[in-house]
């Protein structure tokens, strides 16, 4: 039986996030540039956002580019800004013939001109798609989302918008950069890395974490279908009990 076989169509994830790492290590063991594994990175996006389509959950979220890569050499933040701006406009008709809506989270007004009018224009094009959601983290982190999201609620509490008392777990999330969106029920990261990296920290309070040692070139959809089935083979209990007969550790 193949591994796309074993999925439960019916017990899918809504929402996958993925931090996709190793594109750096990939091309040093070809003896190139890292800006050669970001290049072939595109491919493994490529799949993975069709092979998630295919299958038919409703949002995938990517982290394409943290606040801290701002930090890498500028001629490698030049090559990975350019590869966005080609990639956006290259892959704009996949994103239309596979009827799915491109999203971005993050300091959007941080990006070059270029990259920002690619984005939108491809955003506003995919605007009407309905079959999933992609989301592309770009000049983001958590901790940049959610000390945005303060100091907004606490603007709107000094303007009288709101009551401190009116705070809660529900109306913060309308102030993060994912609002309405529901929370990714699995994460995957590449490349045998075990951390979050300052990656939808809020979001993920009970999410599943899938790990894998592939670096993120190498990954293609049949990799993504087994971290699906891993999913799937989880006891979610939610800090609860689990009383199905089938609860692997209730």
């Amino acid at each position: 039986m193949s591994i796309k076989n074993q999925i439960i169509t019916n017990l899918l994830p809504r929402h996958v996030a993925i931090i996709m790492d190793g594109n750096g290590r990939w091309a040093k063991k070809q003896g190139k540039l890292r800006m050669f594994g970001h290049q072939h990175g595109v491919a493994a996006v490529r799949d993975t956002v069709e092979g998630d389509a295919e299958l038919g959950s409703e949002y995938l979220t990517l982290y394409a580019f943290s606040t801290e890569n701002w930090n890498r050499p500028a001629i490698e933040i030049n090559a990975l800004m350019e590869l966005l701006v080609n990639t956006i406009s290259k892959e704009t008709k996949t994103l239309m013939d596979n009827n799915i809506r491109l999203n971005a989270i993050g300091d959007i007004e941080s990006l070059p001109g270029r990259c920002k009018k690619n984005l939108k224009a491809a955003i506003d094009k995919t605007s009407g798609n309905s079959r999933m959601t992609l989301t592309l983290a770009l000049s983001y982190s958590s901790r940049w989302e959610i000390t945005r999201a303060i100091k907004h609620i606490a603007q709107d509490v000094k303007d009288g918008k709101l009551n401190a008392e009116e705070i809660n777990d529900s109306l913060v999330e309308k102030y993060l950069t994912t609002a309405g969106i529901p929370d990714p029920e699995l994460l995957i990261r590449t490349s045998g890395e075990y951390r979050v990296s300052n990656f939808l920290l809020w979001q993920i309070a009970y999410s599943e974490f899938y790990f894998t040692n592939k670096l993120w070139p190498d990954f293609r959809r049949e990799d993504f279908f087994e971290s699906i089935v891993s999913y799937q083979n989880r006891d979610r209990r939610f800090g609860g009990v689990n009383e199905s007969t089938n609860a692997k550790h209730a």
